[in-house]
């Protein structure tokens, strides 16, 4: 099975070298999408989910400083970078303060780069894992691996797209309790908008579907607040 691609938000002005930046990660097995701006970067970061953010400092219409603040307001975990030509000890700190794990002055080595950006995913997957210790789960007739990815009732099975398998996941974790709607967006597409609420809606919908075979297990929709995994016990 391919491994999925890690996804890297790269917000810089300048487009020669924005554009360099992300040749080099693409290369190197990342997708990366390019944004000019500080208010595009965030437009960006608010409607899909990215694994780490890339920020210049100085730029037009929004600064890396206050994107770097909206981003943490959406999502005060995902790994996060400035690369800046700015280098006095105040921006620096001020980098740090604002949760950077890094802040690198350019010019800048991109093998350097490159090694920092997967040691903190590398870290940061050692500890999904070690607070999602538990891989298989028995859901009613339903035997499901979250590693594989494997959903299998009986002689029959099929593989789960990343999504459903992440949130198949979260439902287990809370089975028989309540999953709030709003950490289930935030967990899997960054931030709970209407348009990601309605993403979830239809992997809901395909997890039913997949279930359907059990008449006992059910995703119940606890109304603005969330679902829950009924499982006899």
């Amino acid at each position: 099975m391919e491994k999925e691609k890690n996804k890297v938000l790269l917000v810089e002005d300048d487009t020669n070298f924005g554009q360099v930046l992300k040749n080099y990660l693409e290369l190197h097995d990342f997708v990366v999408e390019l944004v000019r701006d500080g208010i595009l970067g965030l437009a960006a970061f608010r409607r899909e989910k990215f694994d780490v953010c890339l920020l210049d400092v100085m730029m037009p219409n929004m600064d890396g400083f206050s994107l770097a603040e909206e981003i943490r307001n959406v999502d005060p975990d995902v790994p996060l970078f400035f690369l800046s030509a700015k280098s006095m000890k105040e921006d620096i700190l001020k980098g740090y303060k604002l949760g950077a794990d890094d802040y690198i002055t350019k010019p800048f080595d991109s093998d350097v780069l490159l090694h920092k950006i997967k040691a903190i995913l590398k870290r940061n997957q050692e500890l999904y894992e070690r607070n999602h210790s538990q891989i298989e789960f028995n859901i009613g007739g339903y035997h499901f691996n979250s590693k594989l990815r494997t959903l299998k009732h009986g002689a029959t099975g099929q593989t789960l797209s990343p999504k459903e398998n992440e949130l198949l996941l979260m439902l287990c974790e809370y089975k028989n309790d309540l999953l709030p709607r709003e950490l289930a967006l935030k967990r899997m597409w960054g931030s709970d908008t209407y348009f990601n609420g309605r993403s979830m809606d239809v992997y809901i919908a395909k997890l039913r579907k997949y279930l359907k075979e059990d008449s006992a297990v059910e995703i119940v929709n606890i109304h603005g607040n969330g679902f829950r995994l009924v499982v006899p016990e």
